[in-house]
């Protein structure tokens, strides 16, 4: 022990040095532990931090229990007569479809491209945003960006698209939302049912139609690949317009479904192999015209719309294709040389049902509807509504007026020609479309009667009950106007045109069916309407609609033009189809001397070979009245029609019918300004 102590305390053995005590430093701890310390609490500062933003913007937010899927607005599907789509209208463009209902590698081209890792993450991505961070600092491209399917969906379905920190944050507390509330798979069908994919279309139902022409349904791989690509960025990857750029994206999309498995190498190399082909837009055919009119008269019928429906209507493809075609052609034919550059073109059952509408030469140029809206002079094409209310009043296809100048207080009104003809039957004088006599039955009858007339066969614009009235100077529109004509070709009811049949939602259920009988009654004596039809048939045979005639079969109408060919017209008709034809500039320039009796004509003629093609000839109304060579008489009843309109058929006109004067040009004058 002394030994041990001795060298301990500086004996002979080995000493052990003595540690040195460490220096004590101001501050108490390192370096190193004051940046630990000092991170931790920057931290915590910035989970602090970062969690008042949070609940800041949250709290900008509807509260979360009160919070729910806002509903999608309705959309209205149209079809035509034979239940195939005409279009789409309402603020998605589509109807609602399921997950169910679309080929599998639809929704699946989705998640490949969009978002990969969806059926793994709980809303929020946190490698797909480090992944997406990476590649947009490193300059490279990539198939997914940092936003999940469940993101974009919060953001389609509560938030604007405007690009800020702030609704970066809100979007990503609305995907923790939805995820907590809804399925991944109810989550992916409401995301395809609302994301935008450009031209107006909503969701992939929309997208489907728009540029494929089908439904979703029925889209194949590499179309369902175009659209999961399209979403990116829809005007920029518009397969219309922009082909190549859908296309790469397309293969984009491919390429990530094979390496995830959703498809097999051969579905891949025959996607690769076959690109899809947009079809033309929808946006460009008439069919929209009938579309637009379907939907201003909706509301009449069902209300407010708060849920899909299906609107059935009388649109007949066939005729709607073929009513577009003719028109086209025409002008694309002869539209420059003559100088005129719209048209519409209305074609009806004789019970009023719209078989086929043309609004317009191009619906993506301009969707003013000319069938539905234009008002526009119908020139010689209203002189059957004075004819009538002569024929009302006692006159026959064979009463005899002096074709010869007339002159009232300085207005002296011409034939076309120029050329007058002398005494000449009422029958000739309509179908030549003598101005002169026409005139002359106007102040005959009374123009405020002529006006009464058409009215109840349906004219419902303002019509002037004056002298000119009977040129055609009051505007109406072109389906006002064959309305009125179907009145001819029925025997004598008028009519009110319809479009719509039925309306149902989607599941079914009847929200409106059109009843039997809709029109507005006897409009006309039959007596009349034979007479009537005699004298149009006639237009046929001698007068200015020859080139129009479809062989085998009998017909009636009348041209009409404006006296300086600012407007033509052609109505015309059989026992099972009314049509007419506008033609004339939107801002009132003159055409190069179109007239009812050139292209009107021949876009009817055209339209009506085709709608009759196949179809067994059916007789005008009173036909059996009448032949074409009945002879011209002077004045008196025709024993004809001594018998018809007798019974319950019978029609009384709204004044007696006067006795005719010998001379029925005294006092025109005076008839003429004291209305």
């Amino acid at each position: 022990m002394a030994r041990r102590r001795a060298s301990s305390n500086g004996g002979d053995g080995p000493r052990r040095p003595a540690r040195p005590r460490k220096a004590k430093r101001k501050g108490g701890r390192s370096l190193f532990s004051k940046l630990v310390y000092a991170g931790l609490v920057l931290c915590l500062w910035g989970v602090i931090g970062v969690g008042g933003v949070v609940a800041y913007y949250a709290s900008q937010l509807p509260p979360i229990d009160q919070l729910t899927v806002p509903k999608r607005p309705p959309n209205i599907a149209i079809m035509a007569s034979d239940g195939s789509l005409l279009a789409n209208r309402g603020e998605t463009g589509g109807r609602t479809v399921t997950l169910k209902e679309l080929p599998p590698y639809l929704p699946k081209a989705f998640v490949a491209i969009e978002d990969r890792r969806f059926y793994d993450h709980f809303g929020i991505d946190p490698t797909g945003i480090a992944r997406a961070v990476y590649r947009n600092l490193a300059h490279k491209g990539g198939l997914q960006g940092g936003s999940t399917l469940t993101q974009q969906l919060a953001k389609n379905l509560f938030l604007t698209q405007e690009r800020t920190a702030s609704r970066k944050i809100q979007e990503a507390i609305l995907a923790l939302w939805l995820e907590r509330n809804y399925s991944k798979d109810q989550i992916l069908e409401l995301y395809l049912n609302r994301v935008y994919f450009g031209a107006g279309a909503y969701g992939v139902e929309a997208a489907a139609q728009r540029y494929y022409g089908k439904s979703a349904r029925n889209v194949s791989l590499s179309e369902a690949a175009v659209l999961a690509g399209l979403v990116q960025s829809p005007s920029r990857l518009a397969p219309n317009r922009n082909p190549e750029r859908a296309q790469a994206r397309a293969e984009l999309v491919i390429a990530a479904m094979n390496e995830l498995g959703f498809i097999t190498p051969g579905m891949t190399k025959t996607a690769l192999g076959a690109p899809a082909e947009p079809v033309r837009a929808n946006g460009a055919g008439s069919a929209n015209y009938a579309a637009d009119y379907v939907m201003d008269v909706l509301d009449d019928f069902v209300g407010n719309v708060e849920s899909d429906i299906v609107v059935s209507t009388t649109i007949e493809p066939s005729l709607q294709t073929t009513a577009e075609r003719v028109l086209v052609e025409e002008l694309d034919a002869k539209g420059q040389k003559f100088s005129v550059s719209q048209g519409a073109f209305v074609a009806l059952q004789p019970d009023g049902a719209v078989k086929a509408l043309v609004g317009g030469r191009n619906y993506e140029t301009s969707q003013f509807n000319r069938a539905t809206t234009a008002r526009r002079q119908p020139g010689s094409s209203f002189k059957p509504f004075v004819y009538l209310t002569a024929v009302e009043r006692g006159y026959t296809p064979d009463t005899v007026l002096e074709d010869g100048p007339v002159n009232f207080g300085g207005w002296a009104p011409k034939n076309y020609d120029r050329k007058y003809r002398g005494p000449i039957a009422l029958r000739d004088a309509l179908a030549l479309s003598l101005n002169t006599i026409a005139v002359k039955l106007n102040m005959e009858v009374g123009p405020k009667n002529v006006v009464q007339t058409a009215q109840r066969l349906g004219i419902s614009s303002p019509l002037q009950a004056n002298g000119s009235l009977a040129l055609g100077t009051s505007e109406v529109t072109p389906l006002e106007l064959v309305s009125a004509y179907a009145a001819f070709a029925n025997g004598g009811t008028g009519v009110v045109p319809y479009v719509i049949s039925q309306v149902k939602t989607t599941d079914g259920k009847l929200i409106y069916k059109r009843p039997g009988s809709g029109g507005l009654g006897r409009v006309i004596d039959a007596n009349a309407v034979a007479m009537m039809n005699e004298m149009m048939h006639n237009t046929f045979v001698v007068g200015t609609a020859r080139s129009a005639q479809v062989p085998g079969w009998a017909m009636a109408g009348k041209t009409g033009t404006t006296d300086d060919f600012k407007d033509a017209w052609f109505v015309g008709f059989t026992g099972n189809l009314v049509a007419g034809v506008w033609l004339g500039n939107d801002d009132g320039t003159l055409t190069k001397r179109v007239s009812g009796g050139n292209l009107p004509s021949e876009i009817w003629h055209n339209f009506m070979k085709v709608a009759l093609k196949d179809k067994q000839p059916v007789p005008l109304p009173g036909s059996e009245r009448f032949r074409d060579d009945v002879p011209v008489a002077n004045a008196g009843p025709d024993p004809r029609y001594a018998n018809a309109g007798t019974g319950d058929n019978a029609w009384i006109p709204p004044q007696p019918a006067p006795q005719r004067r010998a001379s029925r040009e005294k006092n025109f004058f005076e008839k003429l300004f004291g209305l």
